[in-house]
């Protein structure tokens, strides 16, 4: 791998987000918490070029002064090696592309890759406000591109051509290599289970979603409530579906503490059932109690202007509640067939699609696979996700919040439906964009991410 002074004499060196650096007259201290690093026996040209780049972004010569900067080329590649600096490389006064640490780096590859090297099959590109971005989840730094002729490189030294000076191809190589992006051999990523068995969205979603090399700090991490300057929150209550309310019974909560197995024979007897019996299906009521126990909004306050915090019987993270329970019927007694909103709020189903509309009957059929012998459900419990709830209050780890709050209702329903004597049977997926037909929602701003499957359990055969 080249020495940092091999780049472009145009790059352009700044100290990497986060890091600051205080300097006296022979020495400094870089600052980027929680790592703290003493610089000591600095001659005078290396201390001015750091308080250069406390200024900003400054290149080789312009770090030098009028000094004649010794010693300062070894500054800079001692600190780039250390993590400490982002590196920006141009071209004919044209940014390149920038390497941005957020970790300490690995020691330069000694080596360079065959020919044959390609991204890794966890390598992911995408456009921010900033433009394009190569990311790794388990790499070190990211690594920005601001001119579109590089995207044809980044496959590798064997990739695309393109009218950029080989010096700069082979330097451009040469730093995918040393920040994780390339393999030598692709098919090696799907030969050891360990990253056989990660997909890249699945890992990308990881490590943005957990403190960890990529977070180290809690400024645009969890509960900031980043969206209380500019935006609004969403409202804790979901617009009214237009038709007929269908009330439903309230069940007496004190006859029931009574009536009530144990916590711990409920949990016991908990079990996923995939047989129900149509011929003797749940009720009206006893889906009323279900929601009542499990899903209803039992108050709702305002902590702020404009920011409204609810409590229903399952927890979420800031009492925020973003989930909403939408009833599809196919089998219950004393109930129309179709697909109905819990109104959590009333404790009542307001009407979203008739059972006959082809994204009902698709939500319906998509449970099959779950069921014994391909069978139709009697009600399935679709739960839909207001993700703005979430995403206002919570940066990075939204939608992660989202499927725990899943994952805690669906206990919650299926704890319920155990002490009422109702089966349940948690599915793993459902049909999004059947949801998003038949509620008639933007799906960006309610999305499909769980169902249940409720009714009356056959009995043993």
């Amino acid at each position: 791998m080249p020495a940092v002074t091999t780049y472009p004499d145009q790059t352009r060196f700044a100290l990497r987000d986060g890091v600051t650096c205080v300097t006296v007259p022979t020495g400094a201290v870089l600052l980027n918490p929680p790592n703290n690093q003493k610089l000591t026996g600095l001659g005078a040209d290396q201390v001015q070029a750091l308080k250069t780049l406390n200024q900003g972004p400054s290149t080789l010569g312009e770090m030098a002064g009028t000094g004649g900067g010794a010693g300062v080329g070894e500054l800079v590649e001692r600190l780039t090696d250390g993590g400490w600096l982002s590196v920006t490389v141009r071209d004919g006064g044209r940014d390149l592309y920038t390497i941005r640490p957020f970790t300490d780096p690995p020691a330069r590859p000694k080596t360079s890759l065959p020919w044959s090297a390609t991204l890794s099959k966890f390598a992911v590109l995408h456009r921010d406000s900033q433009g394009f971005v190569l990311e790794h989840p388990l790499a070190w730094c990211d690594l920005r591109i601001h001119d579109p002729r590089l995207l044809s490189l980044l496959d590798g030294p064997g990739a695309a051509d393109s009218t950029l000076p080989i010096a700069i191809k082979s330097q451009l190589a040469d730093d995918l290599h040393w920040c994780g992006f390339l393999v030598a051999d692709p098919a090696a990523e799907e030969r050891e289970f360990a990253t056989r068995s990660w997909s890249a969205p699945d890992l990308w979603f990881h490590r943005r979603s957990t403190l960890g090399p990529r977070t180290v700090t809690w400024e645009h991490f969890g509960p900031t409530k980043w969206g209380k300057p500019s935006f609004p929150q969403p409202p804790a209550r979901k617009p009214d579906y237009p038709g007929a309310a269908v009330p439903l019974a309230k069940p007496d909560l004190d006859k029931l503490r009574i009536a009530d197995p144990s916590l711990t024979d409920v949990l016991e007897d908990r079990v996923s059932c995939r047989d129900f019996d149509d011929a003797a299906p749940m009720t009206v009521d006893q889906l009323a109690e279900l929601l009542y126990r499990t899903a209803r909004t039992r108050s709702v306050r305002q902590v702020a202007e404009g920011e409204e915090l609810t409590s229903r019987p399952y927890p979420s993270g800031g009492s925020v509640y973003e989930l909403e329970l939408y009833p599809i019927v196919r089998n219950v007694a004393g109930l129309e067939p179709g697909m109905y909103h819990y109104d959590s709020f009333d404790h009542v189903l307001r009407p979203v699609a008739p059972s006959d509309s082809p994204a009902v009957q698709k939500l319906i059929r998509s449970t099959s696979a779950t069921l014994v012998d391909g069978g139709e459900p009697q009600l399935v419990l679709l739960m839909a996700a207001r993700s703005g709830r979430v995403m206002w209050t919570y940066e990075q780890v939204a939608y992660a919040s989202i499927l725990k709050h899943v994952g805690v209702l669906m206990q919650t329903v299926y704890l319920a439906a155990t002490a009422m004597g109702l089966g349940a049977c948690a599915q793993g997926f459902s049909d999004t964009a059947a949801f998003v037909s038949a509620a008639g929602v933007n799906e960006l701003e309610e999305c499909n991410v769980g169902s249940v499957i409720v009714g009356s359990p056959a009995r043993a055969r």
